[in-house]
This record gives C-alpha cells, structure tokens and sequence, in this order.
C-alpha cells in the first residue's frame, strides 16, 4: 500500500535504535527524506548510510531548547521544510516507592519524557503551519492509562504527554497538522532488554526466564507470551503519519499486545 508520503520530511528524535530506528527504515522505504536525531549519533551516523542519500543525522540533547531547535534548522537548510516529526525519545527513569523518590528523580524523567515533546513541538509546528500539512507523533506508554506502582515518575511524564499531545490536536488540525500517540508495552528495546537483565540478576535465572516470568506475572494481558518487536509499532507509527490516516487526530494507539485490560483510552 502507497502510503502517499514520498518526498515527506520527517524528524525523528530517539533515532539511533529501537523504535526510532525501525521507522526510520521504514519510512526511507516511502521514499521520505530523513533528519535523525539522538544525544550521541555516532553509531548512528555509521547506519545511516543504509537508508539512502536523503537521511542526514543530527546530534542533540532534547532537554535543551537550542539544541531542539538546530534539528529544525538543519531539517529547513537540507530539505527546505518539516513534514512529520515523530518523537521517540525516553528513558524509564528511576523506580521505587513514589513517596521515596527524589525531586530530581521527577524532573530528570519530565525534562526527558515530557519537556521535550513540548520543545520540538515549539520548534516544528511554525513550518509545518506554513505547508498547511503535517503529523506530529509522540510515543507515550501504557504505563499512560495503566500505571504501575513502582514506575511513578515514568508514568506521570508519559501521561502528561498524551494529555499536551492530545491538547494540540484540537487547534493544530485548522493547519492541517494531525497529532497523536502510539502506546506501546513491552517491545523488544533497549530499555526493556535492561529491565529484564536486572530482573534476570536479582531472580537468579536466565533472560528468557525472566521474560517469560515478567509475563506471567506483570503483564498477563498479552496473551501472545512475547515482547512485541520493534517493526510492529513502526509499522503503525508509517501509518499514523501517511496521508492514510488524514482522519485520525487526537487518538492514542496501542501497540501493547493486549496488555491495557480496559475497553477506553
């Protein structure tokens, strides 16, 4: 299926592995014109070759609004506009009793998982404003509807998120631009593949075990019995911002497998 976004620009931020890294193969499939962003880009830099001349990399610190704004303006000096910015940068952040943690426990995740939306968002949407066409695409979590006690400055960055997301797609659509966010559970990341080898440590047992020991336990909704791969939510992330989608504003998408157990959000 064309997906009607050839010639598209798009930011992705978070791009150097994981789910940054699958879209951005996939959208290089499309035929769109790639400005790739990560706080250290030299592993990067060294893949990006696979993805075509039109794929350029830019090193940048989200919490940091100058350095937002200069993946904008090199996006605007090489391609001469933004179409798509998909935002994918995160960390889990610290975890424990929510009453033990520290301030900058709170703030480290919400300067990471939350500030920088609202950053590329400042920086992005004038362009995008201009073309009268754009999607803009953050991705949230489950943890967002469905918390889990230990995880408490991950989950009120990553509910906050989809709230401003959800926030923006009220007025943004009279430009043209539609915002959403993809919620993902469970992926086979980075981020995960540290979960697990902690827990495999602290159990005793190898990672498989753990994998399959945090499914039983924490996640019994996803009846698969797996962690879902990363080109899963690339594939509904192409989606979300092809001209396919040009009705779907404001909505968050799962892509968790069935972990979410409730029938809203």
């Amino acid at each position: 299926m064309d997906l009607g976004i050839k010639g598209r620009v798009a930011i992705i931020t978070g791009a150097s592995k994981g789910m940054g890294w699958a879209t951005a193969q996939l959208l290089a499939q499309e035929g769109v014109k790639l400005v790739l962003s990560d706080v250290k880009v030299d592993e990067l830099e060294a893949e990006c070759g696979v993805l075509g001349a039109d794929a350029i990399c830019v090193e940048a610190d989200v919490t940091k609004q100058d350095e937002v704004d200069a993946i904008v303006a090199k996006a605007r000096e090489r391609f001469g506009k933004v179409d798509i910015v998909i935002h994918t940068a995160g960390i889990t952040g610290a975890k424990g009793d929510p009453l033990e943690m520290k301030d900058e426990d709170y703030e480290e995740a919400w300067q990471i998982d939350f500030m920088s939306a609202v950053r590329i968002a400042r920086a992005s949407f004038p362009l995008m404003r201009e073309n009268k066409w754009g999607r803009f695409v953050c991705i949230t979590s489950e943890n967002a509807v469905q918390p889990y006690w230990e995880e408490a400055t991950y989950n009120t960055a990553k509910a906050a998120l989809a709230v401003f997301v959800k926030n923006l797609s009220y007025k943004e659509a009279e430009y043209g631009i539609l915002c959403n966010t993809i919620s993902p559970a469970f992926i086979e990341t980075p981020m995960t593949d540290g979960m697990m080898e902690k827990r495999a440590k602290e159990l005793g047992v190898s990672f498989d075990e753990a994998v399959e020991s945090f499914l039983e336990e924490e996640r019994p909704g996803i009846v698969q019995k797996r962690r879902g791969r990363v080109e899963e939510v690339a594939a509904v992330i192409a989606l979300v911002v092809s001209e396919r989608a040009s009705f779907v504003n404001g909505a968050n998408l799962r892509v968790d497998g069935g972990s979410v157990q409730a029938v809203q959000n």
